[in-house]
């Protein structure tokens, strides 16, 4: 199975979100969490992004 990684502008360009939002949904298990890449640098499976942004919008037409 292949995974592709993406890094922090492509997660919130997808996402719709600013950095500190994405982090502080991070800490409250609210979005997926990055992988390490080595160093200081993370990088996100895109499915796991994917999914997450699939999960709220079905969310959002689901309430009405």
């Amino acid at each position: 199975m292949s995974h592709k990684i993406v890094r922090l502008p492509i997660v919130k360009d997808k996402s719709g979100l600013s950095r500190s939002t994405i982090y502080l949904r991070i800490f409250k298990n609210e979005f997926p969490a990055p992988i390490s890449l080595g160093g200081r640098a993370v990088g996100w499976i895109e499915e796991e992004v994917d999914d997450w942004v699939a999960e709220k919008i079905k969310a959002s037409r689901c309430e009405k």
